[in-house]
């Protein structure tokens, strides 16, 4: 095999900007700017085109992530995203463009909490939270600006929970002498009684305030709750001494599952898991090795055992980001690390209903590895497939004209969590929205 980049993998390959390592510790206080990055070959070598990328693509280059973070925003926000896309024409530019949008909400939701306009205090905080969280996204350290806009995000998300139209309770759990810290949603209107409810695990490049909308959330609008977590790696965890392993991820399904058992309002019997992106597979490393997860929807899969396509064809975005997520500053080592994150020997033991939902033309994680592991497994399992799609499915014919991917994951889970059986088929959702259904 040719091991030089293809000048179309070259396209995709530009990077962002350097990662730190990350520092232990159970609060802000204990957060300190450590020396020492992790640094990518492909990085190096190929810096001096990311600039001329961005200004060529726009700062979705490499993901939809304008997209995926103003959807939970709603209406409102799409001036916002807007004017980003407009600004972004270099690397440099993005966290700056975020972190002065947050700025701006924040001011907004300030004003209007001071004249008692409190539903449009409420919005503000929360779309300022998901601009200060974006704004995180390049400082991939543990270094002063990243927890200055860490802090400043669960500050104006806090804001936010305080004036929702529902509960949400910060939450932190317990975990090998550290935390998992989450957001625990109940639906509007709840008084009583005992939930479905729905671990959400956010993506690589996401994060858990925005797992749930700011309106018309497709859980809680199903009378589910919502417990969004950063798990170990993510966002929030790193900062906190809890990094990427499989065995973290083994060991994170018991203690989440146990903090649910121990809430009055959650029926145990109707606990379901829902990942996203790599949130794919920590989900079912979760599911495999958590009997008491009683289903699992994923989505956009990141089911490559190794993950070779997406740390060593993709962006090097990606290859530099978990490298912080799993503490490694050394690439050879964070190589062999690699080795280790598969499904095989994990996925074949979950026994409760599983969907995924894939892109036919998933640049970052190749169909035929999705294939292999839904073959391999032997529990209710279905597999939906959108022709033409990439990684984040969605946004071709097939997502248009066909069921709507979130809808159908979030409909599929909460019939699973209330006893309907599934089929195990295969889905291959055609351009014309039309189903062809096979068995498994």
């Amino acid at each position: 095999m040719d091991r030089h980049v293809s000048r179309r993998r070259f396209i995709r390959s530009v990077a962002t900007i350097s990662v730190g390592t990350a520092v232990a510790g159970h609060n802000s206080a204990a957060f300190a700017e450590v020396d020492g990055a992790a640094m990518t070959r492909r990085f190096s070598q190929q810096r001096w085109a990311l600039d001329n990328i961005i200004r060529a693509n726009g700062i979705d280059w490499d993901q939809p992530r304008s997209v995926y973070l103003s959807s939970p925003c709603g209406v409102e926000a799409g001036a916002d995203f807007a004017a980003i896309r407009t600004r972004v024409q270099k690397m440099a530019d993005i966290g700056p463009a975020f972190e002065s949008t947050a700025r701006r909400r924040e001011a907004k939701a300030r004003a209007a909490t001071a004249e008692g306009s409190t539903v449009t205090a409420r919005d503000n905080w929360f779309m300022a939270a998901i601009h200060y969280g974006a704004a995180e996204w390049p400082y991939d350290d543990s270094g002063k600006k990243h927890i200055e806009l860490h802090q400043k995000k669960r500050e104006c998300y806090a804001e936010y929970a305080r004036l929702a139209d529902h509960k949400i309770e910060a939450v932190s759990i317990s975990f090998k002498g550290k935390s998992i810290p989450a957001w625990f949603h109940l639906p509007p209107g709840y008084n009583s009684g005992k939930l479905s409810v729905v671990i959400s695990i956010p993506g690589m490049d996401s994060f858990k305030e925005a797992s749930v909308a700011l309106a018309n959330d497709r859980w809680l609008q199903r009378g589910v709750a919502v417990l969004a977590i950063d798990g170990p790696g993510q966002y929030e965890s790193p900062l906190l001494g809890v990094y990427v392993s499989i065995q973290n991820w083994i060991d994170a399904g018991p203690a989440v599952v146990d903090w649910l058992l121990s809430r009055p309002e959650i029926d145990g019997a109707k606990i379901g898991c829902t990942g996203t992106s790599f949130g794919s597979f920590f989900g079912t490393i979760m599911a495999a090795n958590e009997p008491r997860i009683a289903a699992t929807a994923v989505m956009s899969t990141c089911l490559e055992p190794g993950c070779h396509t997406i740390f060593e064809e993709a962006s090097p975005t990606f290859k530099k980001r978990f490298m912080w997520m799993s503490n490694y500053t050394d690439e050879d080592k964070f190589d062999a690390f690699t080795k280790t994150l598969t499904w095989e020997g994990h996925a074949e033991r979950i026994r409760n209903p599983y969907l995924v939902v894939a892109g036919e033309a998933d640049e970052l994680s190749p169909l035929e590895h999705t294939e292999r592991m839904v073959r391999a497994m032997t529990g209710p399992r279905q597999l939906v497939i959108y022709a033409d799609s990439r990684h984040s499915v969605g946004g071709v014919s097939a997502a248009n004209l066909g069921p709507f991917p979130p809808v159908l994951a979030a409909d599929w889970l909460v019939a699973r969590l209330n006893g309907k059986p599934v089929a195990s088929e295969r889905w291959f959702v055609q351009s014309t929205g039309q189903i062809v259904k096979t068995a498994l």
